[in-house]
């Protein structure tokens, strides 16, 4: 039988298993998703003979593992402080939403600028995938990804420098 058909066949246990891991329809739908993709994408890894649902349940549960510890890591706030009591004080420090607004407009601007090898690259990167993860999804050298997201950041740091001087970041040499 075709691998592709075998997989498809999968399709509602998977739903059900994705369901009972994200407790959520559209994220569930997601997982279902890219376990598909990703088992098709790596079908010269299946040995046949073997579980085809226990293979594919494998994939999800890895997906929905690496997703979980990227949105932890990303969601994360260390604390630096000698003294937890300043964790309690109210900040008497006001921002200013509209500032705040146009300095994110001219991030995502200069995001989008971006050639699109750098952007894609560099986007993956501050969604939380590894430099092996992206190496893996964009199917090019670890070094590349490295070099990719070195220059994205240079270029944004030299778009942004007036963001950078406001905010004390003036020092570094972009």
């Amino acid at each position: 039988m075709d691998f592709e058909k075998m997989v498809a066949g999968e399709m509602i246990p998977l739903r059900h298993f994705a369901l009972s891991l994200t407790r959520n329809d559209e994220d569930s739908s997601d997982l279902v998703q890219e376990t598909m993709l990703k088992a098709l994408r790596y079908r010269d890894k299946f040995e046949e003979g073997t579980n085809l649902r226990g293979w594919l349940y494998t994939i999800m549960k890895n997906s929905f593992i690496n997703k979980y510890r990227r949105d932890v890591k990303r969601n994360t706030f260390l604390d630096s402080t000698d003294n937890t009591y300043f964790l309690d004080i109210p900040s008497h420090r006001t921002e200013n939403v509209a500032e705040l607004k146009f300095i994110r407009r001219d991030l995502e601007s200069a995001i989008e600028e971006l050639p699109l090898e750098l952007k894609v690259t560099f986007t993956m990167n501050v969604e939380g995938y590894k430099y092996h993860e992206i190496a893996d999804e964009l199917g090019i050298p670890i070094g590349t990804v490295k070099t990719r997201i070195f220059v994205a950041r240079r270029l944004l740091r030299t778009k942004l420098a007036t963001y950078g001087r406001q905010f004390g970041f003036g020092s570094r040499k972009a």
